[in-house]
């Protein structure tokens, strides 16, 4: 008799719930604002360095570090390049920061064996936990998405000062609520164990906390390419902190884990900043009319400082709101999950496509 193939399957993998990604758009013509990408193009410059590398070096390996571009980041951010790590995308180092710091089902009670997180933020951060075989802490934010203070945390008992890996996603996906530095480092200090500032969207924001990670040994803090530099299709990510902790995390990467041509786009990227925050200023100037527009149509939008909106519409339930734009070809983000299910996560586009919404939502509630 032959066997199930599933009986090969570890019983951790089976019961897993995968990541739920964005829709990918198989319609054309398809206004795609639901996976919060920069509408706009990379820098030329970076275009023609990425197509300049397509050559004989395709057939070697890549820098097995990102050197290169590891020196070009520490150079930006007043560091050394031991204080970086490169990674596949920055989804790569949260898996790996969970795999080195986190004790799966720890089995003495010095063992440290919790990842701890807010709700709602990055759904990715349970997934991990999951896939590691770890206790996850699950500790909802203030109803308007803000930071519980130390003392109401230390009150409710229900936040472990002891964890073994907290996440901050800072600003908050899928609010966009901004943090202040001064509030993190509380938190930070406060934390045993090692805590990672998620800024996927810091470049949107009015401040960031990159600070606390070359000043408290426990803390990492984590950047991407994709959100704000338009290089999603290259996946590069970077975290940057201790030394001692960057060891350990380049002790159990996969070699070569960053692909050549990505790293070549990176550091094209870091040699013309000024192209991107040209156009970080449009989207936050796009941010706010948007925010504006749907106000006016009944929409309650919730204070940003990413690239995106998450707004509570009018009239329909945000489930209905979805299916509803979609049919319009705006594809938009609906989570079905507590403190969100009522509101849509809108990223901002350019301005054709923000006025192309809010058409849009009109002929709806007409």
């Amino acid at each position: 008799m032959l066997s199930t193939p599933s009986k090969f399957i570890r019983p951790l993998v089976r019961e897993l719930h995968p990541y739920v990604y964005g829709e990918q758009p198989k319609i054309k013509g398809l206004i795609k604002l639901n996976t919060n990408e920069n509408p706009y193009p990379p820098s030329p410059k970076v275009l023609a360095a990425v197509k300049a590398a397509v050559d004989g070096r395709l057939r070697l390996y890549p820098n097995p570090t990102a050197q290169g571009l590891r020196e070009k980041l520490a150079k930006l951010h007043g560091c050394r390049p031991d204080n970086i790590i490169v990674g596949n995308g920055s989804d790569e180092l949260l898996a790996l920061a969970t795999r080195a710091f986190v004790e799966p089902r720890p089995n003495s009670k010095t063992a440290k064996g919790t990842v701890q997180y807010f709700t709602p933020s990055y759904s990715l951060y349970p997934v991990l936990a999951d896939i590691h075989g770890a206790a996850k802490n699950e500790v909802p934010l203030q109803p308007d998405f803000s930071l519980p203070g130390l003392a109401e945390l230390k009150r409710g008992k229900q936040w472990d000062f002891d964890a073994a890996l907290t996440f901050v996603t800072t600003p908050n996906a899928p609010s966009g609520h901004g943090y202040l530095t001064k509030e993190l480092e509380k938190l930070c200090r406060a934390q045993k164990g090692v805590v990672v500032l998620d800024e996927a969207y810091v470049d949107f924001a009015e401040e960031d906390a990159l600070k606390l990670a070359l000043k408290l040994p426990q803390v990492l803090v984590a950047r991407t390419f994709s959100k704000a530099y338009s290089l999603c299709f290259q996946r590069v990510g970077y975290f940057i902190g201790h030394r001692d902790l960057i060891a350990a995390l380049h002790k159990i990467r996969d070699s070569y884990n960053v692909n050549g041509l990505g790293q070549v786009a990176a550091v094209a990227t870091l040699g013309d900043l000024p192209y991107y925050r040209a156009r970080f200023k449009k989207i936050i100037a796009t941010r706010a009319w948007l925010g504006r527009e749907l106000t006016k149509t009944g929409f309650r939008v919730l204070p940003s400082q990413s690239n995106f909106i998450l707004a509570r519409p009018p009239r329909f339930a945000a489930s209905e709101w979805q299916p509803k734009l979609r049919a319009g070809k705006i594809l938009v983000r609906w989570f079905n999950l507590p403190g969100v299910k009522d509101y849509l996560r809108i990223t901002v586009g350019t301005a054709a496509e923000a006025a192309a919404l809010v058409r849009a939502v009109r002929g709806i509630l007409q």
